[in-house]
């Protein structure tokens, strides 16, 4: 019982930003859940490597394409120690021989089916994408992801039968054997797919990147188009563990939804593969209203939020008010309100004071007591969230008994009580936020670690430190 979990890989023509520390620690918190819960989960990110955009950025940068994206590749595998990621396995398009002999052997698959064929082709082309569009496609004459106008391209290139899978699937979309969540972005596919189809172009001539990519088989003048050699990396990664997984869920942005929905799996039917099962998508993150983005000059870098405030505010703000519709404007004082709000004066003054008074009225023994009713429903109700990818609904979950315990030491006045009733009360309190602790793990796991660690198990807990300290001036 495995549970196979990916995120897209991003082009390396530049450093991270947040946006893919947001897809990571999502990713991130599915996999620790599905663990915590007693199951496998196999945790798969990496880089985009083949991208012609790497190449040009190499250009204007001076170096080698090697050169340039072996750095920048560094920097995305570097994210892991900081945001707290229990990756698995981390794949380079190319640098990862496993991809390269994948790509191949699921290019002459389809190949063997007769889905490839050659032609001359005309059309805009937006290298910020990588991405024919159609004039009617266009916002304005311009790109809808970049705003900038797509170039005039004139190419032949090798063609994939994308239309012969039109059918298949629409009856994947419609019956939920292709799960797309949430369903507006679900309802967006099927429009697309009940358009009809168009064939795509899967190679671009090699001369146009230097010969940079992975080469067509049995046609060294074109390189394997860049979108298809990416969404190959989820199958070369592993591919016994891609068709023995109970379940294979794919974390991508809005952005990219029609190639997971609609391309991959048309690939994947061709080459006679197993299927992905879900596609959750996640919004766009912003700054002053514009999208963070690499080529927007707005990047936030997500490992300089994590040296001034520590991995659990990212994680929590990212969790906690990114919406599951909807972009979401970021600025660091909602990161700090959120953090200190929550996890310093709501959790963390919780555990404190509770700990506080075990130590100085018990010496540090805690009475046998059952915790707060609220406790019994909590893990469910995460399921419930994490089951429809609905991150702000399970911390908003967990924060609701946050809120319940503290009510409950105001009410209960432990610092005013004595014998039996005070025991009773700390009791109650110190195994609710134990319990806590424990379903904070997928979410906060440097935080969930301190607060066992001061929590402790059986009888005994050990004094009070300041777990989540308060970091606005």
């Amino acid at each position: 019982m495995t549970t196979y979990i990916t995120t897209a890989i991003p082009y390396v023509n530049a450093e991270p930003h947040l946006g893919h520390a947001l897809e990571l620690v999502q990713a991130d918190v599915l996999a620790r859940h599905r663990r915590l819960r007693g199951g496998r989960a196999h945790f798969l990110t990496g880089t985009d490597d083949n991208a012609v955009k790497n190449v040009t950025a190499a250009r204007a940068a001076g170096v080698t394409a090697r050169e340039f994206v072996d750095a920048n590749a560094a920097r995305f595998a570097a994210l892991h120690a900081p945001l707290g990621l229990s990756v698995d396995d981390f794949i380079r398009t190319s640098a990862d021989r496993r991809h390269l002999d994948g790509v191949r052997r699921l290019w002459l698959a389809s190949a063997a089916r007769d889905d490839f064929y050659q032609r001359e082709y005309e059309g805009l082309y937006c290298a910020g994408c990588e991405q024919f569009y159609r004039e009617d496609e266009l916002s304005g004459g311009r790109c809808p992801e970049h705003g900038v106008p797509p170039e005039p391209v004139r190419e032949r290139n090798w063609f994939f039968r994308l239309s012969r899978y039109t059918g298949r699937l629409l009856d994947l979309l419609e019956s939920g054997g292709l799960r797309v969540e949430p369903a507006a972005r679900r309802n967006e596919v099927l429009a697309f797919v009940r358009a009809g189809l168009s064939d795509i172009s899967v190679s671009r001539p090699a001369a146009r990147s230097d010969g940079w990519g992975i080469p067509v088989p049995g046609d060294p003048d074109q390189v394997v188009y860049v979108w298809w050699d990416a969404l190959a990396n989820y199958l070369t990664a592993n591919p016994a563990l891609w068709a023995g997984a109970t379940e294979r869920v794919h974390v991508i942005g809005k952005g990219i939804l029609r190639f997971h929905a609609v391309h991959w799996p048309a690939l994947l039917l061709s080459a006679g593969e197993r299927l992905p099962d879900t596609v959750f998508v996640h919004e766009y993150l912003t700054a002053g209203g514009a999208k963070i983005a690499k080529s927007s000059g707005n990047a936030v870098r997500p490992v300089e939020l994590v040296d001034r405030y520590g991995p659990d505010a990212v994680r929590w703000w990212l969790l906690r008010e990114v919406a599951p519709l909807g972009d979401t404007d970021f600025t660091e004082a909602r990161l700090l309100a959120r953090a200190d709000t929550e996890l310093a004066n709501g959790l963390g003054n919780l555990v404190n004071r509770v700990l506080a008074l075990v130590h100085r009225s018990r010496g540090g023994r805690i009475a046998p007591a059952a915790p707060l009713a609220e406790v019994a429903a909590l893990p469910a109700e995460v399921d419930a969230a994490l089951a429809r990818f609905d991150f702000r609904a399970a911390t908003a979950a967990l924060f609701d008994v946050v809120a319940a315990a503290n009510r409950y030491v105001e009410h209960a006045r432990p610092w005013t009580l004595a014998g039996a009733d005070l025991d009773e009360v700390l009791g109650t309190a110190v195994r609710t936020c134990r319990e806590l602790a424990v379903e904070l793990g997928p979410f906060l796991p440097h935080g969930s670690a301190r607060l066992l660690a001061q929590l402790g198990e059986g009888d005994t807990a050990a004094p009070p430190a300041p777990v989540f300290p308060r970091l606005a001036p």
